[in-house]
């Protein structure tokens, strides 16, 4: 309480839609959320009624943008999004002949209409020797309404803190977004969530769709939890069937199409070899992060160097147990948006703040907790098995080879895929009771990451990323 006997207000409500969100790959933090940024910007040109006098653009990027960038397609993501295009209704399929237009012309059609010259050798600038005390992610956007002017007419800086969030610079967060006050089971903590369970008797699922429709109705919600479920199933599905090298040049060979050639194969997944099934959760983890690496369309879950767990852990509950419907699965997604949400508040989910622990960590966490759910466990339990999936991946470290969405975060997203079935099963095997709480290892995780050098936080200067030979 206040000294005036108000409460301070909660903060904002971080919902299943903010958790899940259809983007493009390799990376929420350096793709989506520049796209993101780049359709703010001209959002605010559009309102001062200049965006058709600007002649020239300046984008230029800090810290760990400016380090991996080109691994992960920030370059592609700002071309794009400067063109007006957004990350959920972008044609991926369309993105090569722009880029060759743009490269090729060195015009740009800014926000889709207003043609500019665009020279990405000084329009474009990657500031990897300047070491700022700035936000990891930190891009600032110029508009020159001169092409020759040094003077620029609007400067705004933006901010990419992970699975495509994106705010302003020094910028307070909007009064009309969603709040956290206006919902029937307000919680800040997995303590607090257990409580409203225990005297409402409710399952987390259920907190989570009573809050969600302060917001919006209830076939609302079903629609959209349909649609990222579609997402999901058809990114599986394009990573099983699709050939190739990944992009970037380190020779990575998909490896879902033959995984799943050899599955198909085999017959009933149990006859021969009772861990098969964990074959299925791999390739399920690789096809999604392969599409992911490509720059398909996947979901944020909650970002995507994590993309591949949530679906892999999904489609193994769908496939493999029994019982399970869409109900199941619109139940485990709104489950794990209230996980995402407590390390979304009380933590990170970027890889560039906390490091790897921020990412597959937290998606394996939200995974445990959510199966646990959906096969029937408790709120304790499952608050025990999203506990049990960050505890073991504390100090993960993000260290992509050559910036590359790739080695290690693939194979990294099929081992936290099989870590969160693991945990779920641990939790439910138990009382709900444990030594350590989901609250306590957020906290750590936080304060981990904190530690954590910046060599391993999604820079590429450290571990994996400048031992390619020792690998």
């Amino acid at each position: 309480m206040t000294s005036a006997g108000v409460s301070p207000p909660l903060g904002p409500f971080f919902g299943v839609f903010d958790l899940f969100k259809v983007g493009i790959g390799p990376s929420s933090s350096h793709s989506v959320g520049p796209m993101r940024a780049a359709e703010f910007f001209l959002k605010t040109l559009q309102s001062l009624h200049q965006l058709e006098h600007v002649r020239r653009v300046q984008v230029d990027l800090y810290n760990s943008l400016a380090l991996t960038g080109l691994g992960h397609q920030t370059d592609v993501a700002l071309l794009m999004g400067l063109c007006g295009e957004v990350p959920d209704q972008i044609d991926t399929e369309t993105i090569p002949a722009k880029l060759q237009s743009i490269r090729e012309s060195r015009t740009l059609p800014l926000g889709g209409t207003v043609p500019i010259a665009f020279d990405e050798s000084t329009d474009l600038i990657f500031h990897r020797r300047t070491d700022r005390n700035l936000h990891p992610n930190t891009m600032r956007f110029s508009a020159f309404l001169e092409s020759d002017s040094r003077s620029a007419s609007l400067e705004q800086t933006y901010l990419s803190i992970g699975g495509g969030f994106v705010v302003q610079e020094g910028e307070a967060p909007s009064q009309d977004s969603p709040q956290m006050d206006n919902v029937p089971h307000p919680f800040t903590s997995a303590s607090e969530l257990l409580r409203h369970c225990d005297q409402h008797g409710l399952a987390i699922h259920e907190v989570a769709l009573q809050n969600e429709v302060s917001f919006r109705s209830e076939q609302e919600i079903h629609d959209g939890l349909q649609h990222i479920w579609q997402v999901m199933q058809e990114c599986v599905d394009k990573g099983c069937h699709t050939e190739g090298t990944l992009p970037g040049g380190l020779d990575v060979k998909r490896r879902a199409p033959n995984l799943f050639r050899k599955l198909t194969e085999r017959g009933t997944p149990t006859d021969h070899d009772p861990l098969c099934l964990l074959d299925w959760v791999d390739l399920f983890a690789l096809a999604v992060n392969e599409e992911n690496a490509a720059g398909g369309r996947v979901v944020t879950a909650p970002t995507n160097g994590a993309a591949g767990i949530i679906p892999a852990v999904l489609h193994y509950l769908v496939r493999f147990c029994p019982d399970v419907n869409d109900t199941t699965v619109h139940r485990f997604l709104l489950t794990a948006s209230v996980i995402g949400s407590l390390y979304k508040r009380n933590a990170s989910i970027s890889g560039a703040e906390v490091g790897c622990q921020g990412e597959v960590g937290v998606a394996c966490s939200m995974a445990a907790g959510a199966l646990t759910e959906a096969l029937g466990g408790t709120p304790h339990q499952a608050e025990e098995a999203a506990e049990i999936g960050m505890e073991h991946n504390l100090g993960l470290t993000c260290d992509p080879i050559k910036g590359l969405v790739q080695v290690p975060c693939i194979e990294r997203n099929a081992m936290g895929a099989v870590k969160a079935i693991n945990a779920s099963r641990l939790a439910m095997g138990s009382d709900g009771k444990h030594f350590v709480s989901l609250d306590r290892v957020i906290r750590v995780m936080k304060r981990t990451g904190a530690d954590m050098s910046a060599r391993y936080k999604e820079t590429s200067r450290g571990g994996l990323a400048v031992n390619i030979s020792e690998c």
